[in-house]
């Protein structure tokens, strides 16, 4: 059966080869027609049709789409315009007594060729595009995109053919570029004119095209944009355009997690795969925020299983249907338990042998745990990291991830001063009897985990405000929880036993600084949304530590890894330990006693 398409096109072409062989004897005459080259323009033209045709096929012409001609096919244009230009010199210098070939031909000819062929596949091209866009402009918004770079070219393109957006204009901060235009918009001036831009176009959406920006360029144009009353957009990054698994005008809203400027992880795929794959894998708080990352990013490589472990029942729900929607070939182990039922675990280590564990069960709540709920602090975090530790080293788990956090350094507070102590017993784990690999892994905040300020900040913004801050000096460390995840397993991979891991955290970010961007991200401003300050509460304090005083770091091979020396665990402390976690509940103080007692640098702060 014959395409109608193919046929036409093949159609086309050989109209195009016969005009532009008359056209090049018609222009060298002077427009006059040649009566004494009939035989030359019709054996020629035979002869051209035949080579052409090839040289098509040859080049590949047609396996473009006209809809989308663009460089690559006029590059096969013109490898098949060549075959022509040799076919038509051969002619014109082996000619004979019954074939002459004028020698201007040799040069009319390809051009007329390439305006011919390549002038239809654009015109064809320009037709279809139109009838793309049925509205007019009118009814298009306008948009104004920052960065007239590659990634602002492929934007402009793809929106061009949008029946929902209009480019208005370009902005970009190379002065070079001022005043230039890309795909017929021109670049109006820098970011820092952009408000007058957003004004002077009517135009009420920004979309920055700057894949690669940083954080501060972010700032920027959030705050310039929302002084203007625009909505910000970005496109996705680099890796993922080049990745293929996004289109340049698949765009969204700016994120919180962009202006931070968090670099894109990279894991070492093979030793992490080495160390997981076809392996039983237990995970403790499966359900909470950096438990179910941990769960997502393992079954990309493939464990043997999966043991989901929850006390909380919602939670662990929420992940077992995360698994059945996207990993459904992953077999899962759905367990509810109390880290701190000593009776329990043995049977989960028992009936499962989980060859590597991931500890991310705990209270992390700081001013929660601080009043009324110290000694639960204790128990869950010191007692609960204990009975799953000694269970791994019971059942010869190869190794015992512990996910502990920044607050452990230097701690002002009973979460802080409970995660040192679980840290301190996997130390003396690692050095007793047993085979098992314990590892400790310290970060900062986590991007939208429980309990984290971001969820606070996006529900007071919704109500009106006012953002409620707690000190104007405070500061964290941030991270997204995803990076936060695959950093805890390269750690694992590349550990050795005993190590307390530190991931780069990057640089601190000021609190009220992340309100401030988040409300310029709902699209209000200071004014209409107020930041108030509360004081610091009970356990916290303005700067968080990665590293304590007394400790040092060592390099890894990984940038954003390195280990930690910590002080000498305390003589005694894990008799002493389990003697206090057997004792009756306790009051506050007196637990912060005993935290005092094996913690030295634990400093409370009311």
């Amino acid at each position: 059966m014959i395409n109608i398409r193919s046929f036409l096109v093949f159609a086309f072409d050989l109209a195009a080869v016969l005009v532009a062989w008359i056209g090049a004897f018609v222009l060298r005459f002077n427009l006059e027609w040649p009566r004494a080259f009939h035989a030359e323009i019709f054996y020629g033209a035979l002869i051209l049709m035949v080579v052409q045709l090839a040289a098509c096929r040859w080049a590949g012409l047609y396996r473009g789409m006209w809809s989308f001609a663009s460089l690559p096919d006029l590059r096969r244009l013109i490898r098949a315009v060549g075959v022509s230009v040799m076919a038509v010199l051969a002619l014109a210098v082996f000619d004979g007594p019954w074939l002459l070939i004028p020698r201007s031909i040799v040069l009319l000819y390809p051009l007329l060729l390439i305006m011919m062929m390549g002038g239809g596949r654009i015109a064809w091209r320009l037709w279809k595009e139109s009838r793309l866009l049925p509205v007019s402009d009118a009814e298009r918004k306008p948009v104004v995109i920052v960065g007239a770079g590659t990634a602002g070219a492929m934007l402009l393109r793809e929106l061009a053919r949008s029946p929902d957006w209009k480019v208005v204009a370009l902005v970009d901060d190379d002065r070079h570029k001022r005043g230039l235009e890309l795909s017929g918009c021109r670049v109006e001036g820098a970011t820092a004119d952009l408000p007058d831009i957003l004004q002077r176009y009517g135009a009420r959406h920004v979309i920055l095209a700057m894949p690669s920006a940083s954080a501060e360029a972010l700032q920027a144009v959030t705050r310039l944009a929302t002084q203007a009353g625009a909505a910000l957009f970005t496109i996705p990054g680099l890796a993922e355009l080049m990745s293929g698994r996004v289109a340049i005008n698949m765009m969204r809203p700016v994120k919180i997690e962009d202006l931070l400027g968090r670099e894109s992880v990279r894991i070492d795929n093979d030793n992490v795969r080495a160390m997981l794959t076809g392996k039983r894998i237990l995970v403790t708080g499966a359900g909470g925020s950096i438990g179910s990352e941990l769960c997502r990013q393992l079954s990309r490589f493939e464990p043997a299983c999966i043991v989901l472990l929850e006390t909380s029942e919602f939670a662990l729900y929420m992940i077992e249907q995360w698994f059945g929607e996207h990993r459904p070939e992953v077999p899962i182990v759905r367990l509810a338990g109390d880290v701190k039922d000593e009776s329990r675990m043995a049977q989960v280590f028992a009936e499962h042998r989980p060859q590597v564990v991931f500890h991310a069960a705990a209270y992390k709540h700081v001013p929660l745990m601080e009043v009324g709920n110290a000694w639960q602090a204790v128990r869950n975090n010191v007692l609960g990291t204990l009975v799953v530790a000694r269970a791994a080293r019971d059942a010869g788990a190869d190794r015992f991830v512990l996910i502990s956090t920044d607050k452990a350094v230097n701690p002002t507070n009973v979460m802080g001063a409970t995660k040192r102590i679980a840290e301190m017993v996997c130390e003396v784990l690692q050095n007793g009897p047993g085979t098992t690999r314990f590892h400790i892994v310290r970060f900062g905040n986590v991007l939208g985990s429980t309990g984290s300020v971001i969820p606070k900040f996006q529900a007071q913004i919704a109500h009106g405000g006012p953002v409620t801050v707690t000190h104007p000096e405070i500061n964290r460390y941030f991270m997204s929880i995803p990076e936060a995840a695959q950093l805890v397993l390269q750690a694992a991979a590349m550990g050795q036993g005993g190590e307390i891991f530190v991931l780069d955290m990057g640089a601190p970010v000021k609190i009220v600084d992340l309100a401030r961007n988040m409300i310029r991200l709902s699209g209000f401003t200071e004014d209409e949304i107020h930041i108030e300050f509360t004081g610091l509460r009970p356990g916290e304090k303005l700067y968080e530590e990665l590293l304590a005083d007394a400790e040092e770091t060592l390099p890894t091979p990984h940038e954003k890894l390195r280990i930690a020396r910590s002080r000498a665990v305390p003589d005694g402390l894990y008799d002493g330990v389990l003697t206090w976690l057997a004792q009756a509940p306790q009051e506050d103080e007196a637990v912060r006693t005993g935290l005092k007692r094996w913690v030295p640098e634990y400093e409370p702060r009311g």
